[in-house]
């Protein structure tokens, strides 16, 4: 096993990576090998569906299950070897299917087929033995000996990207809202990183162009979400829990969480949100469940102790899940993409068996004192005020605006996140979106003229609200987005983050620091790059420091 994919891998004799028999995440090497292999198939896919779709032949089926399959390898999704020999025989049959839709369609054109090498013609052996044997081939270092670290380093930033693209995808395929250019714009990049390129120009092109496929994958989700849960609104959520038996609801999936709303209607059965669901309970959709009591609990990275602390079923819908502890493993379940080997999963959405827990636990003995944050500020709420924000801009009342987020972690150096936003000074406004929220959520920030300084606006695919905020009062200003006094600090984690950079990068945005600590993937040359290129700076070893030089710099 070798993976570098998200922040906390680990640093051991010279090598940034994890190897050996397990990963800091708490995948094994049998899983994460794996992995690869699916990720080398989901490669095969894409190389005929890119010449089947050139030919104006598609299958949306297959479209589906490649954004779930790359889905399921990202980091803290699903750690069940069993799933992915499974999943590797669908890719294979998949691919199959693919390049005999490829094939016809060449043939109806009066074209001859190509025929395609690399992973379009991997056999994937017929055991898990055989299967791990063949990683050695299909891993993110393979070829690293031809092509050297900097191309190495540029292409898992494109498959890192993918994964991202792909989780959002997937996200927004569930709630009816697919895009050709989101699927065309992972079977390329997949496509290319089918080939040994290694020319850096090349690569670097094929980034950009997946962050603009993000960018429409975000979108996707955001019509996806607004129109199945109504637009987010200011709304003022709890954080304490209340007597009653209750269900606890972690991961991303807004839909799953309206799903255990209505299993739950009329049952005596609570419902609360935990980390990136937290957002849920500002969509009027959602919040119009009495039963939706508000939110429990923070950030991923904190899930062993609150969920130990949780009187009842606790349900992942998506990342960010990691090992369950004997506390609470009997009172965990999976949904989707997830998976951990002898936790309970749910393939269909019956919510029974959870219900059924729910009332014959404990629950909620006594009403905690109440306590509450704001959240729900998305686009449309932070635009109705636009009128105000440019007065106050106009007026210096609001100096800079700051969008701290992005993703949490366990590691050390995020509390930076929380200096800066509590150090920033009082004429300015804090965006925040991500589970990197949880760092400063709770602090009392005041507001500016009737304005709050920090603005929620919600999960972290929401970046693209943030982005359209940007855009549309660039427009009132008559300025480009760097010209704004925006500056974006943001915290990643995991491959969201990637695909969420790569957007900025494509759009051209600016004035981005990045940390707490570099991808590993990232070599100095391509660090160089970044700064070189596209104004990506390292977060620095002071807040105050960097918060001085965000409100000095020159657009």
């Amino acid at each position: 096993m070798f993976c570098y994919q998200c922040e906390q891998t680990q640093f051991d004799n010279g090598i940034h990576g994890c190897f050996g028999n397990k990963g800091a995440c708490g995948k094994d090497a049998v899983t994460s090998d794996l992995q690869d292999v699916l990720i080398h198939l989901c490669k095969a896919i894409a190389q005929y569906a890119v010449r089947a779709r050139a030919l104006g032949a598609t299958d949306a089926a297959a479209d589906r299950f490649l954004a779930f399959a790359v889905f399921t390898t990202l980091t803290n999704v699903n750690f069940d070897a069993d799933k992915f020999v499974g999943w590797i025989a669908e890719a294979t049959a998949v691919r199959e299917r693919i390049k005999a839709l490829y094939e016809n369609a060449a043939r109806a054109k009066g074209q001859t087929p190509e025929q395609l090498g690399g992973p379009a013609a991997f056999v994937p052996a017929a055991t898990r033995d055989g299967l791990l044997a063949q990683a050695k081939e299909t891993g993110v270092k393979s070829g690293v000996e031809k092509l050297g670290e900097n191309a190495v380093g540029l292409r898992s930033i494109i498959l890192y990207g993918v994964k991202g693209v792909a989780a959002y995808a997937h996200h927004a395929s569930v709630l009816g809202q697919e895009r050709d250019a989101v699927f065309a714009g992972l079977e390329r990049a997949l496509d290319r990183l089918a080939t040994d390129t290694g020319d850096l120009g090349v690569l670097l092109e094929e980034a950009l162009a997946l962050g603009h496929a993000n960018f429409a994958a975000m979108e996707a989700l955001d019509a996806g979400n607004t129109g199945t849960f109504g637009t987010p609104e200011p709304t003022r959520v709890r954080i304490t829990p209340v007597a009653g038996k209750a269900i606890l609801v972690s991961g991303h999936d807004l839909k799953d969480l309206l799903e255990i709303l209505k299993a739950t209607e009329n049952t005596g059965v609570n419902v609360y949100t935990h980390g990136e669901m937290l957002p849920g309970n500002a969509y009027p959709n959602l919040k119009a469940f009495a039963h939706l009591k508000g939110n429990f609990g923070g950030a991923w990275q904190d899930q062993q102790f609150e969920f130990a602390e949780f009187p009842g079923p606790v349900v992942l819908t998506s990342n960010c899940l990691i090992k369950p502890q004997p506390k609470y493993r009997d009172r965990l379940w999976t949904l989707g993409p997830v998976g951990w080997p002898g936790i309970k999963h749910l393939d269909r959405h019956d919510f029974t068996p959870i219900v059924e827990q729910a009332k014959a636990l404990p629950g909620f003995t006594q009403d905690f004192p109440e306590k509450l944050i704001t959240v729900g500020f998305g686009r449309d709420a932070v635009l109705s005020v636009a009128d105000k924000v440019i007065a106050a801009v106009k007026s210096g009342a609001i100096k800079h605006f700051f969008l701290v987020g992005g993703c949490d972690g366990a590691k050390t150096g995020r509390n930076y996140f929380t200096d800066f936003a509590d150090n920033a000074p009082k004429d300015t406004v804090i965006l925040t979106l991500g589970c990197g929220k949880y760092r400063f959520n709770k602090h009392d920030f005041g507001s500016i003229g009737g304005i709050p300084r920090l603005l929620d606006m919600g999960q972290c695919n929401d970046a693209y609200s943030a982005l359209i905020v940007a855009t549309k009062l660039a427009e009132a200003f008559g300025v480009g987005v760097n010209e704004l006094p925006l500056s974006l600090i943001v915290s990643w984690f995991e491959q969201k983050a990637a695909a969420i950079l790569l957007t900025l990068l494509a759009l051209g945005v600016r004035h981005i620091r990045l940390g707490p600590t570099l991808p590993a993937f990232l070599t100095p040359a391509l660090v160089n790059v970044l700064v070189e290129k596209f104004g990506i700076a390292p977060i620095g070893d002071s807040a105050n420091d960097d918060i001085t030089a965000c409100m000095n710099r020159v657009a």
